[in-house]
């Protein structure tokens, strides 16, 4: 099996790479942009690629100081954003667990095999999708499309069209695909409440002979 840093140097080669990375480091050099430099691969440095069970798709990182952290839905500070909120109401309605209303980091879930995943990994402070199509969909579609021709089985939750798009990358029949709503204010109640997917996640995890993922904070 490949590890990320494989997985990452092979697409270090392509021209897109070095493009991306250009623009990425002119970015970082000439305003604020989020994450920090550091945390830019922090989903995968956190959830090793052998030890992936779950993959949750989330768009491009929070735009405000102090809250992405490279785990997608994930918070460094004490506020939640308002489409976590929303994960932890549908947890709690779900699994009958009481979430906390001042911690947001998800670091909990990528050690236990969660990679929370953004499409695009960088964001011009104050201005969402500000990074989008530069690159980095070229490099999450070859992580999203690696996991999804292993043949360890995985669930993939995919919220929202954004995240939906990518259903055609994942080839392998042993997967499950979970799909819903987004979380976010605006399309929650149109089907992400209810959803039930953090059981149906631990219901296939069992089936399969793996650990369920304790969504405790």
């Amino acid at each position: 099996m490949k590890s990320w840093n494989d997985i990452l140097n092979q697409e270090k080669e392509k021209p897109y790479f070095k493009t991306l990375q250009n623009f990425v480091d002119n970015e970082y050099e000439k305003g604020i942009c989020y994450p920090q430099k550091k945390d830019i691969f922090n989903a995968l440095k956190s959830t090793p690629v052998d030890k992936v069970k779950v993959v949750i798709l989330g768009q491009d990182p929070y735009i405000n100081k102090n809250q992405a952290h490279g785990l997608a839905f994930s918070v460094l500070n004490g506020i939640l954003p308002p489409s976590l909120k929303n994960i932890y109401k549908e947890i709690e309605s779900d699994l009958g667990i009481k979430m906390p209303n001042d911690n947001g980091n998800l670091t909990k879930w990528a050690e236990q095999g969660v990679l929370l995943l953004n499409t695009v990994l960088t964001v011009r402070a104050g201005e969402s999708n500000s990074h989008a199509k530069r690159g980095w969909e070229f490099f999450t579609d070859s992580i999203i499309k690696y996991l999804g021709e292993s043949n360890t089985p995985k669930v993939f939750v995919l919220w929202g069209k954004n995240a939906q798009n990518k259903e055609r990358l994942i080839s392998n029949k042993k997967h499950l695909i979970l799909k819903a709503a987004h979380p976010s204010p605006l399309s929650a109640y149109n089907g992400f409440f209810g959803c039930k997917h953090f059981s149906k996640i631990n219901a296939f995890l069992r089936e399969n002979g793996m650990k369920e993922i304790d969504w405790r904070i």
